[in-house]
């Protein structure tokens, strides 16, 4: 189902403003008018660094003290948190969402939450079987994880992997059409499940990528001719035209970092053994990310790979 950008009374708003959540925050309210955030950190150092970022929709971002807030003044919101431990702490903090959401009053529609977040599958269903034993109907979960990285949080050209009740998708969709392409994949954990897919591609393609750059180049290649070259054919990928250049010259500085594919291939892991799937790739990937953040290089770009691989 693909994403709808038709006008909408529901107040959207956003909590995890790290490199994915501010730009997807400044594209939801340039799309939708407004936009509404809250964060850990001060009000005044996160608005100031919005607008140091030379943002043109500042005004109509709006500032909520608390997660409880938040879930009082919004309809839908876009967690873009780390992982569970933190989405569930939001939530049941004393000033955290589910603390606003009896704030809320009866004919507000229920509160929907879409898990930008990369986590585990089995986890969102038991989040939201939690909830519903707890708040029936008054709250919503979708799983909505993202796929693009910056450059695509940024352009509003993320692919946006859904999972839930149809209608709630539906919802999310709508909220999340100015951020990219927004597709239900089936019930909830859907989403996740294909993201975990997704990264576990990544992961592979990355590691390749770093291989064959110190294979060529230890064999005396042009690396930025080959990379041109074999851009073209079957080798191409949107993870080659991102990071040529980086593996070409060497520079793996911060960008998607590294140390994140633990977590997203342990996912695929959880996956694998709960479908009876002897992966083959999943070890050996999983054991070199180990290996790069023992290395002390979790923190470096992803293509870090080409500097892993030739220090070994």
């Amino acid at each position: 189902m693909n994403a709808v950008t038709e006008e909408r009374p529901n107040r959207v708003g956003v909590i995890g403003l790290g490199a994915m959540g501010w730009p997807m925050a400044r594209l939801l309210a340039a799309g939708h008018g407004d936009a509404y955030v809250t964060s850990s950190r001060p009000a005044r150092q996160v608005l100031s660094d919005l607008d140091s970022e030379g943002s043109q929709v500042s005004g109509s971002i709006h500032w909520c003290e608390t997660p409880a807030d938040l879930a009082a003044s919004c309809d839908e919101i876009l967690l873009m948190l780390p992982d569970l431990p933190q989405i569930i702490e939001c939530l049941d903090a004393v000033d955290g969402l589910l603390a606003g959401l009896e704030r809320r009053t009866a004919a507000a529609p229920a509160l929907l939450l879409a898990i930008g977040s990369t986590c585990s599958a089995p986890g969102v269903r038991n989040l939201a079987g939690r909830l519903h034993r707890t708040h029936g109907e008054r709250i919503v979960l979708v799983d909505a994880p993202v796929s693009g990285g910056e450059d695509g949080a940024k352009a509003g050209t993320l692919s946006i992997m859904l999972g839930g009740v149809e209608e709630h998708c539906h919802r999310a969709a709508q909220m999340l059409a100015p951020c990219g392409t927004a597709v239900r994949l089936g019930e909830l954990g859907a989403g996740q499940v294909a993201k975990a897919c997704n990264q576990l591609v990544v992961s592979a393609t990355i590691f390749a990528l770093g291989e064959a750059s110190v294979l060529a180049e230890r064999s005396g290649l042009d690396l930025a001719a080959m990379w041109e070259l074999l851009g073209g054919g079957y080798a191409s990928s949107r993870l080659l035209d991102s990071r040529r250049d980086r593996l070409v010259s060497g520079d793996d500085s911060p960008s998607g970092v590294i140390k994140y594919l633990r977590k997203d291939l342990d996912c695929a892991r959880e996956l694998a053994e709960a479908t009876s799937t002897h992966a083959v790739l999943l070890p050996a990937l999983r054991q070199a990310v180990d290996e790069i953040i023992d290395a002390g290089l979790g923190d470096r770009d992803l293509a870090v790979t080409k500097r892993f691989i030739a220090e070994r």
